[in-house]
């Protein structure tokens, strides 16, 4: 069995906002697997959180840039190792030009953008010298690149925190704006019900029945709650059906509400060092060690 240690109990506090002995319960349950954790505190109705989401940790920046006629975009998120280099100059230039090579040079992935020459220097060299420069870790995690005969709007929010990419079959920049807003203020999974991956909503599902059963409710009615609740889930994770953020108190929409006609064809959004743990270190102890 997997030590629990208070590390992870902390952790598993934060994602599910259950109390510490029941985390600790948890993680024993389920020999320290985090993601079973989670879903053993819902399944117990103790959790009462629908979605996870990864640790949030690395440092660095989410950029994007949209050609000025809409029809390209691109989207990074590059990572550094502390705050202080993420609000470096040096840093958000690079960040800048690699952001705007990618929407120039269409790469495959991170190899071949890696490979992408910039005044006589590849875009790997850049990251290296960098590296180099600034003293810290520097690397490309991911990218997306739209190319539409549609529209494409960009949205960054807290100086690189939260970016999204969005593509609609037509409105306005104004339109576009308020719904990448909505994706990053919202974190939906998917456009509609039908584009709700199937192994997704299987896993969900699982969690209701079981939630259901804990809950004492007879077999045979089991599966018309998980129905209703299902209802409820897709409106949580669903971009057209969430309530719009902008909506007036005393008159609320529904995102469909606001597209009118118009439809979104794909979104990515990046949250900053989503998934990537970073390294707890003692500072004192680090001193030390280089002093010995």
């Amino acid at each position: 069995m997997a030590t629990v240690t208070a590390a992870m109990v902390k952790e598993l506090r934060e994602r599910t906002g259950a109390g510490m002995m029941d985390c600790k319960k948890a993680l024993a349950e389920t020999n320290g697997d985090m993601s079973k954790a989670a879903d053993y505190l819902r399944e117990k109705g103790i959790a009462k959180a629908a979605k996870k989401s990864g640790r949030i940790a690395a440092e660095g920046a989410v950029a994007a840039c949209v050609s000025a006629d809409g029809k390209i975009g691109a989207m990074a998120e590059i990572n550094c190792e502390t705050d202080f280099t993420a609000n470096n100059e040096n840093f958000r230039a690079l960040v800048k030009t690699i952001t705007e090579e990618i929407a120039k040079a269409n790469p495959a992935d991170l190899d071949a953008l890696n490979a992408v020459k910039v005044g006589g220097k590849t875009i790997g060299d850049l990251v290296t010298e960098a590296t180099a420069t600034i003293g810290e870790k520097i690397s490309v995690r991911r990218f997306v690149r739209y190319e539409s005969k549609g529209k494409i709007i960009s949205y960054i929010h807290m100086g690189g925190k939260i970016g999204v990419l969005v593509e609609l079959d037509g409105g306005s920049d104004e339109l576009g704006k308020d719904v990448a807003l909505q994706i990053a203020a919202m974190n939906p999974i998917a456009i509609d019900r039908e584009s709700v991956d199937a192994s997704e909503l299987e896993h969900e599902k699982e969690i209701l029945r079981k939630q259901a059963l804990e809950e004492g409710k007879p077999a045979k009615i089991v599966e018309r709650m998980v129905e209703g609740r299902i209802n409820k889930f897709y409106k949580e994770v669903c971009l057209v059906e969430q309530e719009f953020v902008k909506s007036d108190p005393n008159d609320k929409k529904a995102v469909q509400d606001i597209l009118g006609g118009v439809k979104v064809l794909k979104f990515d959004r990046f949250q900053l060092g989503e998934g990537i743990e970073k390294k707890q270190s003692d500072f004192a102890a680090e001193v030390a060690a280089q002093l010995k």
